[in-house]
């Protein structure tokens, strides 16, 4: 029989995707020591969203029917402790967080929670919108939905107000059994994190191994605001795939828009919207017998000195990185095309070569990386 679960339910842009690469990059030493990581990878995804009762459950790729049943189905087979971790569970309203608890039976569950101080928080939700196809402003954020989407839309304050979050999983255990990881603010070392969360989960951390450089790579001020500019003109990508994986993955990720790094700040009456949030929280952290492992006042708002705003942005300074990014876009493109002359050569003469299937992230990774090392030696 199961002993304990673990419901790992964000928050979004916390080290959740270095911790998930970390975890299913370990998952048979983990399940050699006694934790089941059930089903695959994507069937987490796919099981926050059976859970929240999104209706676009049915349109993510490789959807099974029911997969939150179907991790619930694997975990009561084990005979130890078992982890399901996804960021968009935090969406979830306190009743179907009470079902999800409820579903996997007498066993003793426990909630973790990766957070991070609010305004930094914030500003990573929005340039993560934008890598996802959003046109909107930062002050903008989160989007105005409707109906059960403003409930428990994986993008709106649900998903990543920390006190929300705490109200409603609060609600489905008791919150010595809410354990939450607050991220050092900056660049932090990831690794720290991981080891915190095995701690957590009661795992030994000997022999088992971590990805070196977080994921998710940020883009600076000038171009995620070229970015939510270009966004206005793209058409076409209506499924949550397509944007996922040419705006996000080729566009925001891909190493095709320069990579400045320039923080920036959302708005003064934003800025003392998201003060008041992240008050709340800690004061619910502080006083409400939440297991909260490492340093409370990480998650306390630093001055933010000097930023700018993204309305800051010049013309110019937009026209210098959209130069900059077309012309690493003729190189991609000028690659794919030999590419593709190469296999239809290769086909006259009788070779048979397929027709090149290129993923176009993958592809100028090492491209770029061999053009930077030129730079360097010249």
């Amino acid at each position: 029989m199961t002993r304990r679960v673990f419901l790992h339910v964000g928050l979004p842009k916390t080290g959740t995707t270095y911790l998930q690469d970390a975890l299913w990059a370990n998952r048979d030493r983990l399940a050699e020591r006694g934790l089941l990581l059930p089903g695959r990878r994507r069937w987490h995804l796919l099981a926050s969203l059976e859970v929240r009762e999104d209706p676009g459950l049915a349109n993510r790729p490789g959807a099974i029917e029911h997969p939150w049943r179907a991790l619930v189905a694997e975990i009561e087979g084990w005979r130890g402790d078992a982890l399901v971790s996804h960021e968009f569970f935090g969406a979830a309203s306190a009743e179907q967080a009470r079902r999800a608890v409820a579903e996997l039976g007498d066993v003793e569950v426990h909630v973790v929670v990766t957070a991070r101080a609010m305004v930094d928080l914030f500003l990573s939700r929005w340039q993560e919108w934008v890598k996802n196809g959003a046109r909107g402003a930062v002050d903008r954020y989160p989007p105005k939905a409707k109906g059960a989407a403003a409930e428990t839309g994986e993008w709106g304050w649900p998903s990543f107000d920390l006190g929300i979050v705490l109200d409603r999983w609060g609600s489905a255990v008791p919150p010595e059994r809410v354990h939450v990881l607050p991220m050092a603010p900056g660049r932090s070392d990831p690794q720290e994190l991981w080891q915190r969360l095995l701690g957590v989960l009661g795992v030994p951390a000997d022999g088992l191994e971590a990805p070196e450089a977080a994921a998710n790579p940020s883009l600076g001020l000038v171009e995620i605001e070229l970015l939510r500019r270009v966004n206005a003109h793209l058409e076409g990508f209506r499924s949550a795939f397509d944007r996922g994986r040419w705006i996000r993955g080729y566009l925001g990720e891909g190493g095709v828009l320069p990579t400045s790094r320039e923080k920036f700040r959302p708005g003064e009456e934003k800025l003392a919207e998201l003060t008041e949030r992240a008050e709340r929280a800690l004061r619910m952290l502080r006083e409400g017998g939440y297991d909260v492992v490492g340093d409370v006042s990480l998650l306390e708002q630093r001055d933010l000195g000097p930023r700018r705003h993204p309305s800051e942005v010049t013309d110019a300074e937009l026209v210098d990185a959209a130069a900059h990014t077309i012309a690493r876009m003729t190189s991609d493109v000028r690659s794919l095309t030999l590419d593709g002359d190469d296999a239809t050569e290769g086909s006259k003469r009788g070779r048979g070569l397929p027709r090149a299937r290129v993923n176009v992230p993958r592809l100028i990774a090492p491209r770029r990386k061999t053009r930077d090392s030129r730079k360097g030696t010249s």
